[in-house]
C-alpha cells in the first residue's frame, strides 16, 4: 500500500474510533486514538500481521478493539496510557511571556519609513528599554505601579510547589511499595498469583511507578527553576546597583551609558516572567495528572491491599538496595561479559541503564515485577547497553543468556503498551517514541574506565639529542654575539691571589742557575783636574788705575 493511501486509512481509523467512542459519552484525542491503535495491533493475542494490508474486516475488528480498549474505565493500563498521553502532549521546559510595546510620539514619523523587520526590531528594542527604566523607578521608589514583585511571588511559589509535589510523591512510592510486597510474595505463591490475575494489580503498580517517574521529572525541573531564581535575583541586584552609581543625582546621563543597562533589566524581568510561567505550567500539569490514579481505590480498597499485606514486610527501593550492597559480582565468574564498577568507572552514574534501572531478569522471570536494580552490584554491559539487577543471582542468571530475557521483555511491552514509555524501550519501537523524550533516541554515554597499569622502559635507550647550547631568546642571542665580538678586542690574562693557588696543581719549569764572570781588558780610572785661576796687580801700584792680569794655571785633562 503506497505511504499516502496508508496514512489515509489510518486518519479514517482513527477518525472512526473518536466517533464511537464519543458515541458512549467518552471524548478521546486523536493522539490517544492513535496510541491506542498501535497498542492494539502490536499485541501479538490479537492476531494482526504487520506485513500484509488490512482487510475490511481487519479495520472493524481493530476499531472494535480499540473502542472497548478506551472505554474501561476500570483498567489501570488505559488511566496510565492516558497519563503518558497527556503528559507529552503537555509537558514543556520553558514558556515564553508576551511583552506590550510602547512607542514615543516625536520618532513616529521616522519609524512608519522603515522596513517591517526594522520596525519590530525598534519596537522591541523600545519596549526593553521603557520596561527597564521602570523597574529603575520601582526600585528607587518613584514610579513602577502595577509591577508585580516576580521575585518575591517566586520566593513563596517554588517551595509551596516543591512541598506539594514531594508529597504527591512519597505517597506513590508508598503505594507502590505495598503493590510491590503483594508481587514478589505472588510470584512465590502460585495460588495467590492465579487469584489476583483478574485484580490487574501488575497494571496498577505500572500505572502508579509511572506516576512517580513524570513526578520527579516535575520535580528536577522546579529545582532547576528554583536555582535559576536565585541567580537572577544577584544579577537584579547587580544591575540596579550599577545604573544607581551611574545616575546618582546627574541630571542627564549619556544614553549609551544607561541603555544596555535598561536592557538587560528587561531580559531579566522577562525571565523571572517565563520562571513564573513555568511553575504555573508545572503546577496545573501535576494536579491534572493525579486523575490518572482514580482506579486504585476502586480495585484495591485500603481494606484489601491492608488483608494482602497481612505477615508482609514493605520495604522501599532504597532498603532493597542497602540489603544486596556487599553482593557483588565476581569478575573471574566471567570471562567473555564486561562489568563495570563504581571504582572503575569515572562516569559510573551518568550511564543510561536499561528499563529506567529496574532489574531486567526480575522483570523477564516474574512476568513482569518491577523491583529496583543496584548498580553496586555491577553493571552489565551487552552490546553497548547497560543492564542493572537487584541481586547477584539475578545478574548471574541474566548474564547467561541476555537475549533470552531481552527478547521476554520485548514480548511483554506488546502486551502492556504502556511499558514501553515507562521502561524507556523506545529503540526498540520507535514509532511510539513521545516527543518529549525523542531528544534521549540516539542519547549514549559511554562508560570512561578506570584501572591501575604500569610499564618499564629502559633508561636512555637512544642516545640524547638536547643541544645544550640551544637558545631561543633573541636577547640572549644578541648578548652573547656582543660577548664574542669584545673577545677579538681581549688579550688572555692569568693571576693567582693566596685564595686561588690551591684550588688546582700548578707546575712550572726552569733552568737552574750557574756561576758566570766577566773580564775587561784594562782597569783604569780618570779624575778632572781642579782649576786654578790667578788674578795679579788686585793690589794696586804707583799709578792712580788698577790693572789686573788674569793667570789659568789649571793643568790640562791630558796631563792628569
Amino acid at each position: 500500500m503506497p505511504p499516502t493511501q496508508a496514512e489515509s486509512v489510518i486518519k479514517n481509523i482513527i477518525r472512526e474510533i473518536g466517533q464511537e467512542c464519543a458515541g458512549h459519552g467518552e471524548i478521546v484525542s486523536e493522539t490517544l486514538a492513535a496510541f491506542m491503535v498501535k497498542a492494539v495491533v502490536l499485541d501479538p493475542s490479537n492476531g494482526f500481521n504487520m506485513d500484509r494490508p488490512l482487510m475490511k474486516s481487519d479495520v472493524q475488528k481493530l476499531v472494535k478493539l480499540c473502542v472497548s480498549r478506551l472505554l474501561d474505565s476500570k483498567n489501570p493500563s488505559l488511566d496510565t496510557i492516558k497519563m503518558q498521553v497527556y503528559f507529552d502532549m503537555n509537558y514543556t521546559s520553558r514558556v515564553l511571556a508576551a511583552l506590550q510595546s510602547i512607542f514615543p510620539q516625536a520618532e513616529l514619523g521616522t519609524f512608519l519609513t522603515l522596513s517591517k523587520k526594522d520596525k519590530e526590531r525598534q519596537l522591541k528594542e523600545l519596549t526593553m528599554i521603557v520596561t527597564g527604566i521602570r523597574l529603575f523607578n520601582r526600585d528607587c521608589g518613584k514610579g513602577g505601579e502595577g509591577i508585580d514583585d516576580l521575585p518575591a511571588i517566586l520566593h513563596e511559589a517554588i517551595p509551596a510547589t516543591t512541598q506539594h509535589i514531594d508529597s504527591q510523591l512519597r505517597t506513590a512510592q508508598d503505594q507502590a511499595y505495598r503493590y510491590t510486597a503483594v508481587l514478589e510474595k505472588a510470584a512465590n505463591n502460585p495460588l495467590l498469583r492465579t487469584e489476583l490475575q483478574p485484580c490487574m494489580l501488575k497494571e496498577a503498580l505500572y500505572n502508579v511507578r509511572q506516576y512517580e517517574v513524570f513526578l520527579q521529572i516535575i520535580l528536577s525541573d522546579i529545582i532547576t527553576c528554583a536555582q535559576e531564581v536565585e541567580m537572577m535575583i544577584k544579577q537584579l541586584g547587580a544591575q540596579l546597583e550599577q545604573l544607581k552609581m551611574i545616575v546618582k543625582s546627574k541630571t542627564a546621563v549619556p544614553t549609551s551609558q544607561v541603555f544596555p543597562i535598561f536592557i538587560a533589566l528587561s531580559n531579566l524581568w522577562t525571565s523571572f516572567q517565563d520562571e513564573t510561567v513555568l511553575i504555573s505550567v508545572l503546577s496545573n500539569l501535576t494536579t491534572h495528572l493525579e486523575p490518572f490514579l482514580g482506579a486504585h481505590e476502586l480495585l484495591f480498597p485500603e481494606k484489601v491491599i491492608q488483608n494482602l499485606l497481612d505477615g508482609l514486610t514493605v520495604k522501599t527501593d532504597v532498603c532493597r538496595v542497602k540489603e544486596h550492597l556487599e553482593d557483588r559480582v565476581h569478575l573471574v565468574d566471567f570471562r567473555k561479559q564486561e562489568w563495570l564498577f563504581p571504582e572503575t568507572t569515572a562516569n559510573f552514574d551518568k550511564l543510561l541503564i536499561q528499563y529506567r534501572g529496574f532489574c531486567a531478569y526480575t522483570f523477564a522471570a516474574t512476568d513482569g515485577l518491577l523491583l529496583p536494580g543496584n548498580p553496586a552490584i555491577g553493571i552489565l554491559k551487552y552490546k553497548e547497553k547497560y543492564y542493572t539487577f537487584n541481586t547477584r543471582d539475578a545478574a548471574y542468571l541474566f548474564a547467561e543468556n541476555p537475549e533470552n530475557y531481552i527478547d521476554l521483555i520485548r514480548e511483554k511491552a506488546k502486551k502492556n503498551t504502556e511499558l514501553i514509555q515507562l521502561l524507556e524501550l523506545h529503540q526498540q519501537f520507535e514509532t511510539l517514541i513521545p516527543y518529549s523524550q525523542m531528544k534521549d533516541v540516539d542519547k549514549h554515554i559511554k562508560p570512561i574506565t578506570k584501572s591501575e597499569s604500569s610499564s618499564q622502559t629502559d633508561t636512555h635507550i637512544l642516545p640524547p639529542t638536547i643541544v645544550r647550547s640551544y637558545e631561543w631568546n633573541e636577547w640572549e642571542l644578541r648578548r652573547k654575539a656582543i660577548k664574542l665580538a669584545n673577545l677579538h678586542q681581549k688579550a688572555t690574562h692569568s693571576v693567582q691571589t693566596d685564595l686561588s693557588h690551591m684550588r688546582r696543581e700548578n707546575c712550572s719549569q726552569v733552568y737552574p742557575p750557574k756561576d758566570a764572570g766577566t773580564q775587561s781588558k784594562s782597569e783604569g780610572s780618570s779624575r778632572v783636574p781642579r782649576p786654578q785661576i790667578y788674578i795679579a796687580g788686585l793690589r794696586g801700584g804707583q799709578g792712580k788705575v788698577t790693572s789686573g792680569v788674569k793667570v789659568n794655571l789649571t793643568r790640562a785633562v791630558d796631563e792628569t
